[in-house]
């Protein structure tokens, strides 16, 4: 049983993780459901995101490879990168800060179930009133548009707020094109996440043993393969489905949510 939880929660983080639903708040939510006991602290949560991270590595390394060959010199390569490196900042600084306070009072499935179902507002509105797009490519941001996503991606810290959905929605917001804003979303996960599992991991390295490597082998495996396929259809439909089916889905599972664990 607890490998099938293992798998199932690896499934669960690459479904959500590129999808503006919230990873985090569907861990909190489905681990409190199953009862799910792994390996120590939050160590299996905060390993199986880098199957995710991997997922979009592998589709996207030819242009992560365009980017670190030409970035050196004057072009639009150098434009993409600083927009990522300014997107990121928020993140690094705010994440270094606020990091204790956010694990210790916030990771509960009530703040999830309300996050949930503010941030489904947030996007159905944001979807129906959002300027027409004048921004079709990254390197066309320009820092002030990067720096706000970068913010949009630091309130993301909450759980159940949803890292890719919250970078998405800002930049809707400043006038950038779906698909441009999903593929910034994507990548600048990259440097996110792994420098957020890198920080998660040293925090709990008094908890880091050998015991339940098998089930954080399962859960990266399953987490890496979802991620994979969730990532290309996404690209593939976000220019006509948009965003405000996620936003109804949110809703819909706060909501059940905080019925559930107030009749609990």
């Amino acid at each position: 049983m607890e490998y099938l939880s293992a798998l199932l929660l690896g499934v669960i983080e690459g479904l959500t993780e590129f999808l503006p639903i919230s990873s985090t708040g569907h861990l909190i939510l489905l681990g409190d459901l199953i009862g799910f006991q792994g390996p120590p602290g939050k160590v299996f949560e905060i390993v199986i995101q880098l199957g995710a991270i991997l997922a979009v590595v592998i589709i996207y390394w030819r242009k992560l490879l365009d980017l670190a060959l030409h970035c050196w010199r004057p072009g639009l390569q150098r434009f993409y990168v600083l927009n990522l490196l300014l997107a990121f900042l928020p993140a690094l600084v705010l994440g270094a800060t606020l990091h204790k306070v956010i694990t210790e009072v916030l990771f509960s499935p009530w703040v999830v179930s309300v996050a949930l179902i503010l941030g489904g507002i947030a996007i159905i509105l944001i979807e129906r009133e959002r300027p027409p797009p004048t921004i079709h490519s990254v390197p066309e941001m320009g820092p002030l548009a990067a720096l706000l996503v970068g913010f949009g991606q630091a309130l993301a810290m909450i759980p159940g707020t949803s890292r890719s959905g919250a970078t998405i929605i800002t930049a809707l917001l400043v006038g950038v094109d779906r698909k441009v804003a999903a593929e910034f979303s994507f990548i600048l996960a990259i440097p996110t996440m792994l420098a957020a599992t890198a920080y998660s991991l040293f925090k709990a390295r008094a908890e880091l043993s050998a015991d339940g490597a098998g089930l954080i082998v399962v859960g990266f495996a399953a987490a890496f393969a979802v991620a994979f396929l969730v990532v290309r259809w996404l690209i593939g439909v976000v220019g006509r489905i948009g965003f405000a089916p996620f936003g109804w889905y949110r809703i819909v599972l706060g909501a059940v949510m905080l019925a559930w664990l107030s009749l609990r």
